[in-house]
């Protein structure tokens, strides 16, 4: 029987927020024939630039970017479009002879697209609608609690506060009548079209990734990050309970506009939303490490690292 073609190369590169995925990306750029597909899910959202980090108009000439600018921030964008639009993107960017380069760090995506997505009941409005109001009324360490009477498990690994987390458990527990372990168990698997080579960011030492966290944050502010959201509220229809808007950092910048918070709480929540949204992509990166047998991780604050990335991809792909 004839061999199997083997499949072609896709680069993972993953990392938590103020890891120096862009920089990284740009420097595989300059020594491989790549184009960027954005792991980002608040990259996708028009017109919200500065407040998600979004690349330069220059380091987007650089090389070519895709998954940016492709909704509006009233929309909502899933992991289930993710896999598609990515799964399309990797097989136009292979048949031009170039290789995908996926970067980003919105865990769930790389999951959904390496190991299939889970078969979750659709969203049901009349019921999140019945949770949002239970939760304007009760607060959300409340419905916390109702979960964690359905589900310990599911409770146990949420935040009291993490209000879409818990909103979204509660839903999909109290469609199916079934544990979430269980709805997440059920995944549909597709047949795989690319070899992929992970390569993870990852600080060795967190105090280091929080104060870049801290400078990135104050550069936003500084860059008008408030004036964007200022134009944000012009243009479009917002609502706090949006995806868009539960974006880190636009939350915060909400709650100031509406007077519930000064300028100096408001930066000090942003911080605080942004590495708690870093320490959950690093649980999420652990658990690749112990999952994805050929995951590489390098060290983000060494003064090689960018050097490092590229070394583990060329190993990868040989």
């Amino acid at each position: 029987m004839p061999e199997t073609a083997p499949l072609p190369p896709a680069i993972l590169l993953l990392g938590p927020t103020a890891s120096g995925k862009t920089a990284s990306a740009l420097t595989l750029a300059r020594r491989l024939p790549v184009e960027i597909i954005s792991v980002d899910s608040a990259l996708v959202y028009r017109d919200m630039d500065i407040g998600t980090a979004k690349p330069s108009a220059d380091e987007r000439a650089a090389c070519p970017h895709h998954l940016i600018d492709v909704v509006s921030p009233e929309d909502a964008y899933s992991a289930a479009r993710f896999c598609e639009d990515a799964r399309r993107l990797m097989g136009e960017i292979t048949a031009r002879g170039r290789i995908p380069l996926l970067v980003g760090g919105t865990m769930l995506y790389y999951k959904a697209l390496r190991e299939g997505l889970s078969e979750l009941p659709e969203a049901d409005p009349d019921l999140r609608r019945d949770i949002e109001d239970a939760a304007d009324a009760r607060g959300w360490p409340a419905l916390h609690a109702e979960l964690a009477g359905l589900d310990p498990d599911a409770a146990a690994r949420l935040e009291p506060n993490d209000a879409q987390r818990i909103q979204r458990a509660l839903e999909i527990v109290r469609l199916t009548g079934r544990p979430l372990a269980d709805s997440y168990a059920r995944r549909e698997a597709l047949a795989p079209t690319h070899r992929f080579i992970p390569v993870a960011l990852a600080p060795s030492d967190r105090a280091v990734l929080h104060a870049r966290i801290a400078l990135r944050f104050d550069a936003m502010l500084l860059a008008g990050f408030v004036d964007e959201v200022i134009d944000l509220r012009r243009r479009y229809r917002l609502d706090p309970k949006l995806p868009s808007m539960r974006c880190v950092g636009y939350r915060q910048a909400l709650e100031y506009l509406d007077g519930q918070c000064d300028l100096a709480t408001f930066r000090d929540k942003g911080i605080f939303a942004t590495r708690q949204l870093a320490k959950r992509q690093l649980t999420w990166q652990r658990n690749f490490r112990e999952h994805w047998g050929d995951l590489v991780e390098v060290d983000c604050l060494a003064a090689d690292a960018e050097h490092a990335v590229w070394a583990a991809v060329s190993r990868g792909l040989d």
